[in-house]
Order: structure tokens, then sequence, then C-alpha cells
């Protein structure tokens, strides 16, 4: 009995499954939380604070 095409029907199917749920899976695993985000957020300013007084002050003790 040829099944024709049924092969390559049901891998594409199952293929195109297989792929969606592997996607889904991806994206809720690598959700980051608020508090995270917020705690990056707030490390992030201060760097940059911290970041600008050292050039504030390097430009201070130009001669």
């Amino acid at each position: 009995m040829d099944l024709g095409g049924l092969g390559w029907g049901l891998q594409t199917i199952i293929g195109a499954f297989l792929l969606g749920a592997v996607i889904l899976w991806a994206a809720l695993r690598n959700r980051s939380s608020k508090a995270t985000r917020d705690e990056t957020e707030i490390a992030t300013r201060e760097l940059y604070k911290e970041e600008d007084r050292a050039h504030r002050h390097e430009d201070d003790n130009v001669p």
C-alpha cells in the first residue's frame, strides 16, 4: 500500500508543532521578573553616577 505523501505531511505537521513547543518553552523560561529588571536598572544608574563622579574628579585635577 502506497501512502503517497502521508509521511511528509505528518513530518511537516509534527515538526511545526515541535518547533512551536520549543519556542514557547524557551520564551517562558527566559522571562525575567519585574524585581530583577528593577534591580538591574538601579545598579546601572548607580554605575553611571559613579563613572560620572570619577570623570568630574579627573577634570578637577587638570592644570
